[in-house]
């Protein structure tokens, strides 16, 4: 009886497994299918673009306006990351971004890309070295704690007052 058990218990397993190997097979032909039906499409529209752009291209007009068109987007997309790079936000992101479109039809954007890339990966090794990081968290703490004390000192010479409510701005004539 427990010969039996065991035997109908192994037969559940195979099954099982059988199962999970069918599955398995299923998903990788639905996987191949997916990533040809992927390749196709983009096979399809980077054609489709192409042709395009070899049609503007015959056309001295239109290449013109293709170009002075890429020039403003991509111009307007580097001065943004330059502005970036003095104010909050990803300053190299729109430096490189910027540099790409104008890549796409300028050669002299395309080597300044190269250059701009080359600079980026330098600073994010330089980013990652242990004692860049170290020294770039001292300056960071220090530099927290001395805000924070001038915070304190304001709302001590000022007994917090809001700035707006203060008569007298000079702390030494304070009786």
């Amino acid at each position: 009886m427990g010969f039996e058990v065991a035997m109908d218990r192994d037969e559940k397993r195979r099954g099982a497994s059988e199962l999970m190997d069918q599955t398995a097979a299923a998903v990788g032909e639905a996987v191949e299918e997916a990533e040809a039906a992927v390749e196709d499409a983009t096979r399809a529209v980077s054609g489709r673009f192409h042709r395009f752009r070899e049609y503007i291209r015959r056309n001295r007009l239109l290449n013109t306006t293709w170009r002075i068109g890429v020039f403003t987007v991509g111009v307007t997309v580097l001065l943004g990351g330059l502005v970036m790079m003095i104010t909050p936000g990803p300053g190299m992101l729109g430096i490189i971004v910027g540099l790409a479109i104008l890549a796409t039809e300028f050669a002299w954007a395309k080597r300044a890309l190269r250059r701009a890339r080359a600079a980026a990966e330098k600073a994010k090794e330089k980013a990652l070295d242990p004692r860049a990081r170290r020294r770039n968290t001292i300056l960071g703490v220090a530099g927290g704690v001395l805000v924070g004390a001038l915070v304190i000192a304001y709302l001590v010479i000022y007994e917090f007052t809001l700035p707006w409510n203060i008569v007298d701005y000079t702390p030494w004539t304070k009786d």
